[in-house]
């Protein structure tokens, strides 16, 4: 009989919550996103780390790839983009049926260059690790896979550097704005024209705030990069021109009961209508 040991106990989760934007790049380390993460990365395991606003595709403790429901991911930049036709990239993933598979079928068919590829990997790489590490309610969940195939099209990303780059970009939100929640409410411009010093890039994002999209959503709408979108939300709000919805008008009361009468005005009530009944 095989006995088939157990993976190693991962780490208990960090529940902290109220560490600086940037303390961990000042540190000049990986800032402790994740101590699971930190530790998948020492053991060089392989498989998917599933967090509460994303998943992380390790392979020998390096970030393969990474996806959020909160940010495009490469097939929809690709597309959108103009870089490969969207039947193309359809084609490539019914017949490989993973993300490296069809990125190799595109490299053959000559629809991508190499570099253009890792280019647009890495960009919805950090997009989506900017989501799947941030502050959970939930600890993660991590499910060993096999390993990967050898010499991948897709490069792998040290778990540092992913962590360094999620804290660099809460630190340039931060100073934007500092109001975090933000990445995910919907959005409504403050007023019905925009200012004259709006670029364009604002002015479509204006455009598309109509009070029930989020940045997520925008940055869905357009096909476009999700950091950039949060990046220009940041600006506009603080600017004044953009905010969120206000709430819903409080529900009407219900009528308040008649006060209750008075026992003895009742007994007296009823003791006149006996009377005038005789």
């Amino acid at each position: 009989m095989t006995v088939v040991e157990a993976p190693p106990p991962l780490p208990v989760r960090d529940t902290a919550r109220h560490r600086a934007p940037d303390q961990g790049a000042r540190e000049g380390t990986g800032g402790g996103l994740s101590p699971m993460l930190t530790r998948l990365a020492a053991e060089r395991a392989t498989g998917v780390l599933v967090r509460e606003g994303g998943a992380l595709y390790l392979a020998d403790g390096l970030v393969l790839h990474a996806e959020s429901p909160y940010a495009p991911g490469i097939g929809t930049l690709l597309t959108a983009s103009g870089a490969v036709p969207a039947e193309e990239w359809w084609t490539a993933a019914g017949t490989a049926g993973d993300l490296p598979g069809t990125a190799r079928l595109l490299l053959a068919g000559g629809w991508l260059t190499r570099a253009a590829l890792e280019i647009c990997h890495l960009h919805a790489l950090y997009d989506a690790a900017y989501f799947a590490l941030a502050p959970s309610s939930s600890p993660g969940r991590f499910h060993y896979g096999p390993p990967p195939e050898a010499d991948g099209p897709l490069p792998a990303v040290p778990v540092a550097a992913v962590e360094r780059e999620v804290l660099r970009r809460r630190a340039l939100l931060h100073r934007l704005w500092p109001d975090a929640l933000l990445d995910g409410v919907p959005l409504l411009p403050t007023a019905p024209v925009a200012a004259p010093g709006v670029t364009a890039r604002q002015a479509a994002v204006l455009a598309l705030a109509d009070g029930v999209r989020t940045a997520p959503d925008i940055a869905l709408a357009q096909g476009r990069r999700v950091f950039p979108t949060l990046v220009e939300v940041r600006r506009l709000v603080a600017a004044g021109l953009l905010g969120t919805p206000p709430p819903p008008p409080a529900a009407a009361a219900p009528p308040s009961a008649p006060p209750d009468i008075d026992p003895h005005i009742a007994l007296l009530k009823r003791v006149r209508d006996a009377l005038e009944a005789l």
